[in-house]
């Protein structure tokens, strides 16, 4: 095991139980958490094994094998960012309705007075 190898692996870990705290004292909800947590395993599986690394970078093309914990790091990154601008698109709609509602039942309640 290279010391590259060790040192993601320990990453790894201190990265899951870091989410899984935060899961535990309400600070990630699930449905959030289950990236994070994916992103971890799949880092920490890539981490173990040793022929994936190299198989990856045989792929990829790359020739330093362990630079493709990072490739593997950033493409989950991007696939968090662009869940989370899903969810923050969604919720910009939800507050231009409400924002829309309120003005409409505010002038409803001042035609009442």
């Amino acid at each position: 095991m290279t010391k590259i190898q060790i040192i993601a692996i320990i990453g790894s870990l201190f990265f899951l139980s870091g989410i899984i705290q935060a899961i535990r004292l309400k600070r990630l909800k699930e449905a959030y958490a289950l990236l994070w947590l994916a992103t971890g395993i799949i880092f920490l599986i890539v981490s173990c094994w040793q022929h994936a690394i190299d198989k990856l970078a045989s792929i990829f093309g790359i020739a330093y094998a362990p630079a493709v914990l990072f490739l593997v790091m950033l493409m989950s990154v991007i696939v968090i960012l662009i869940q989370y601008s899903m969810v923050i698109s969604r919720q910009n709609d939800q507050i231009k309705n409400l924002t829309q509602e309120i003005a409409l039942l505010k002038q409803q309640l001042k035609k009442k007075h």
